[in-house]
């Protein structure tokens, strides 16, 4: 009875061992569709009806008259058009450029200063610190910046006064040559804590050797910075710079509720002049027209970026 029992067992086993389980390979599938559905849904159908609306001369309501490249013909004369793009380069340099900076400079001196001597905990709640800007809603640090920057009775000018400095007192958001800077500074204190965090964890994969290298042979904390960190941390720095250029280029929250692209258009951005074309003059195919360039615009840099990090990679 043993031996049948164990002669049943072997040839079960030899039925089964090196026989792959038979799964179907379009089973995989089945986990993308859900996140398939939802892009569609959610990006490429409102995107191709967004460029459809675009061709079109629409005033919201009724049904919307082909027109063709006519709007895009009037964009190219518009000139509160490009002088919108125009306040996007300056966004640019708010949100990517200068945080991109800051970050690294920040990062490496929380991780090899801060860390080291005061402890890692130190350094943990200081990058918290940092970082607290990119959890609060921006409209909840829009409104007490604007708090602060209003020109009566805003703390920044009631601090200027008490240290001897009235003379220096502006209305920040109301004039139109300081508001695109005032704008610029919220900006950067906003977008500060995003490189920190992504340069302060590519730090970590850093081997420390390099670094005591270095030292052994007298570099300073300057070029250790250029020579060893920035080389190491390339792929990082080209991640953040395309993530903050894209965020910039969309902003729309922080000018909103800061300026409302005033005074006068001095801090108008694309994103919220199609609003404003959009819903408030009711130019529905020319605010269409606004939001699929910027959206081109966007799709490009994202392609610049993925392939500048490839070249990294390799």
């Amino acid at each position: 009875m043993t031996v049948t029992v164990e002669r049943g067992a072997r040839a079960v086993g030899k039925g089964t061992i090196g026989k792959p389980s038979r799964r179907p390979r379009d089973s995989y599938a089945l986990f993308l569709l859900p996140g398939a559905l939802a892009f569609l849904a959610i990006i490429v159908l409102p995107f191709a009806m967004n460029t459809y609306v675009s061709f079109t001369d629409w005033q919201g309501v009724g049904s919307p008259t082909w027109s063709g490249l006519a709007n895009y013909r009037e964009l190219m004369d518009d000139s509160d058009f490009w002088a919108s793009f125009r306040h996007s380069l300056f966004m640019v340099v708010a949100m990517a450029a200068v945080p991109t900076a800051l970050g690294l400079v920040l990062a490496a001196a929380l991780f090899d200063h801060v860390g080291k001597y005061f402890g890692p905990r130190i350094a943990a709640v200081l990058r918290a610190c940092f970082y607290l800007p990119q959890v609060l809603p921006i409209a909840v640090a829009g409104i007490v910046w604007s708090w602060i920057l209003a020109p009566d009775d805003g703390s920044l000018n009631a601090l200027l006064k008490a240290v001897g400095l009235g003379s220096w007192q502006q209305d920040w958001l109301g004039d139109p040559n300081l508001a695109l800077y005032s704008v610029m500074g919220v900006m950067v204190w906003v977008q500060l804590g995003f490189p920190l965090v992504v340069f302060m964890a590519g730090l970590q994969r850093v081997d420390p050797q390099l670094y005591e290298a270095a030292e052994l042979d007298g570099a300073g904390w300057w070029r250790r910075f250029w020579h060893i960190t920035l080389p190491q941390i390339r792929p990082e720095i080209y991640v953040v710079l395309t993530w903050c250029s894209i965020a910039a280029l969309k902003v729309f929250g922080a000018v909103y509720v800061l300026t409302k692209g005033g005074p006068g258009g001095a801090t108008n951005v694309p994103s919220y002049f199609s609003f404003t074309t959009f819903f408030e003059k009711t130019q529905v195919g020319y605010g269409a027209a606004i939001s699929t360039v910027l959206t081109v615009i966007i799709l490009a840099l994202s392609l610049i970026g993925l392939k500048l990090q490839e070249r990294t990679d390799a």
